[in-house]
C-alpha cells in the first residue's frame, strides 16, 4: 500500500477547537499546508517547524464565499507538492466534502495516482444549528434535512435544484445564500412553503461576531437587511427554528 502523501481535511465551521484530533494531527506533520481563506490562523500555529504555508488567496481573486475562483491551480499544487516527496494537507472549511470541492480535488489526485486520505470535518450547518440551539431533525417536525447551495456554480447554466420537491420538506439548510436570500424565500414560497415558516440566519457561526437573525419567510429579507447580514452565512428553513433555545426565565428577570 502506497504511503499517503495528501490530506484532505475538514478544519471546521471557523472555531480552532472544533477541527477534529485526527485533522489536528495531520496538521502537525505536514510539510506542506493549503488553507481556506476562512480557516483559522490558530490552527497553523501547530505546524511545525519550517512548514510551507499556502493560503489560496495566492492563486489570486476570491469568490465571496472564501473559495479560490482559480481550483485548478490548487488541483495542480497538491500533486506538485505531493511528487516531490511531501507530505500536504489541503485545509478546507468545515467539512471537505460538503459544498467544498474536496471531491473535485480528490478526482485529481486519484487521476494522477496519488495516495490520499480524507479526513471529515465539523460542517457549518450543524455548527450553525448548534450555535443557534436549533435541532436540525426532530420527530414531531422535520424527518428529512437537505444541504442545499445557495450559491450554484453559474457556468451550469441551469439550475438543478428541485425546487418543487424540497420546499414542502423537512429542513432546508442553504449555505452561501445570503446575496440569493430574495430568489430563496421568493421560491420556497413560490413552491408550497408557507411564509409563517420559521427562518434563523448564523453569521460567522462560531467565530467572534457571530450574528443571528430569527424571522419567517415573510419578514426575513427586510430583517436580514436591518441587521446587515453578510457571507458567510447559514440559513436554516423549518418548524424546528421555533425549538431554538429560549432564554431562562430567572436570568432573564435578573437582568443576566
Amino acid at each position: 500500500m502506497k504511503k499517503v502523501r495528501v490530506y484532505l481535511i475538514g478544519a471546521g465551521p471557523g472555531a480552532p477547537e472544533l477541527i477534529t484530533l485526527e485533522g489536528l494531527k495531520y496538521v502537525c506533520k505536514a510539510d506542506v499546508i493549503v488553507y481556506d481563506h476562512l480557516v483559522s490562523k490558530e490552527i497553523l500555529k501547530f505546524a511545525k517547524a519550517g512548514a510551507e504555508k499556502i493560503p489560496v488567496s495566492r492563486f489570486g481573486k476570491l469568490h465571496k464565499n472564501g473559495f479560490a475562483v482559480d481550483q485548478e491551480k490548487i488541483n495542480e499544487l497538491l500533486v506538485t507538492k505531493a511528487k516531490e516527496g511531501k507530505i500536504v494537507v489541503r485545509l478546507k472549511n468545515g467539512d471537505p466534502l460538503i459544498f467544498a470541492r474536496g471531491g473535485q480535488e480528490a478526482e485529481h489526485l486519484a487521476r494522477e495516482k496519488i495516495p490520499f486520505k480524507i479526513v471529515p470535518g465539523v460542517t457549518a450547518a450543524t455548527a450553525a444549528a448548534a450555535q443557534a440551539g436549533i435541532p436540525l431533525t426532530d420527530r414531531r417536525y422535520a424527518s428529512v434535512l437537505s444541504f442545499i447551495t445557495g450559491h450554484e456554480d453559474p457556468s451550469k447554466g441551469t439550475t438543478a435544484i428541485d425546487w418543487k420537491n424540497i420546499s414542502r420538506k423537512g429542513t432546508l439548510v442553504f449555505y452561501m445564500g445570503v446575496e440569493n436570500l430574495t430568489f430563496i424565500v421568493k421560491q420556497l414560497i413560490r413552491y408550497g412553503r408557507k411564509s409563517s415558516t420559521p427562518v434563523a440566519i448564523v453569521e460567522k457561526t462560531t467565530l467572534p461576531g457571530e450574528k443571528i437573525v430569527f424571522g419567517n419567510l415573510e419578514n426575513i429579507i427586510r430583517k436580514a437587511k436591518l441587521k446587515k447580514v453578510k457571507p458567510p452565512a447559514i440559513i436554516i428553513v423549518g418548524e424546528v427554528v421555533k425549538l431554538r433555545k429560549q432564554p431562562n426565565p430567572k436570568e432573564k428577570e435578573n437582568g443576566k
